[in-house]
């Protein structure tokens, strides 16, 4: 059974693993293999499902709203919104835009959590999105709000302008990290858990790569990421970082585990994490994620980890010692 914890400060409850739907639709799943993806998912007891309305050509949310007939309240239903395109259409006609046609899409009437994609631009008044985020909340058509791809100070930003005007404040934030991929470490995770932010973790397997499917040098199996020219990949395919994934698999195997239990299992241990948003091309997959999700780590074992991957870099680490006499 699949742990369940908090979603941020939503007083929504979800399992450790959600899936993720950015898989939906072209060029990746039609609707029958979506279908399957979900039902697999439903099964082992995931029931946070996350999209956004550029998911799949703009095609997973109407294929989530076709898959989810007739079981919509057992799922935890999260989508994203952009500030892309904005033009001279008002910030509130924007938001509201977007969020109605999410609705019609999915075929609800009510989003569980609404997420910003992107930080806005510094030519959009924040305090107009926050705004209009919390009318929507009022409404009842959005239960709870997050951001995406949000650094600290903007999370922070954000928090002092919905406190000031009592505002509903962002209950998560879902961002890139990964075993190779810490950065989020250094500053949004100690802000969110010092706040009370939920962290959705996404691409937790980084694009694929923590399944140990790619090797540099040789030629990426068809059909995956790699093969299509996944930036994250491309970034990721260096020998250093393979020999770490290499050094896990071991780890895993000492275990009778995946290298990529391993790593969703890593994340699942975070006590800030909320839920760890893992895509899935199959069912298969699915089972997996769940697996590893399931793993509760112990102490030797991260620290077996931590051994391979190394402690990510601090701003506050100095070169010096703060210390007095």
């Amino acid at each position: 059974m699949l742990p369940r914890r908090p979603l941020g400060s939503s007083g929504i409850e979800v399992a450790v693993l959600g899936l993720g739907g950015n898989v939906f639709g072209p060029p990746r799943l039609d609707l029958q293999a979506s279908r399957a993806v979900v039902d697999a998912a439903a099964d082992l007891g995931v029931d946070l499902v996350d999209t956004a309305n550029v998911y799949g050509q703009g095609q997973s949310e109407a294929i989530l709203g076709e898959v989810l007939q007739g079981r919509r309240d057992r799922f935890v239903l999260a989508t994203k919104f952009n500030l892309r395109a904005l033009g001279d259409q008002d910030v509130a006609t924007h938001v509201r835009g977007q969020a109605e046609a999410s609705l019609v899409a999915l075929r609800t009437d009510r989003i569980d959590l609404y997420q910003l994609h992107h930080a806005p631009a510094d030519v959009v008044d924040t305090a107009e999105v926050l705004g209009v985020l919390d009318a929507l909340v009022r409404e009842g058509k959005v239960r709870a709000i997050g951001a995406s791809n949000f650094s600290a100070w903007r999370l922070a930003e954000c928090a002092e302008l919905c406190a000031a005007h009592g505002w509903t404040p962002f209950a998560t934030v879902q961002n890139y990290w990964h075993l190779l991929a810490r950065g989020i470490e250094a500053e949004v995770v100690p802000y969110a858990a010092r706040h009370g932010i939920g962290v959705l973790p996404f691409h937790p397997l980084g694009g694929g790569y923590l399944t140990g499917k790619y090797v540099p040098g040789r030629e990426r199996p068809a059909g995956t990421r790699g093969a299509a020219g996944s930036p994250i990949i491309d970034a990721l395919d260096t020998p250093d970082v393979r020999a770490k994934v290499d050094a896990l698999t071991a780890v895993a195997a000492d275990h009778g585990r995946s290298v990529g239990e391993l790593a969703v299992a890593w994340l699942a241990r975070q006590p800030v994490v909320s839920s760890v948003i893992a895509g899935a091309s199959n069912p298969q997959q699915v089972e997996a994620n769940v697996a590893g999700a399931s793993w509760v780590l112990d102490d030797a074992t991260v620290a077996e980890v931590e051994r391979v991957v190394g402690e990510p870099a601090s701003p506050e680490r100095l070169p010096y010692s703060m210390a007095r006499g």
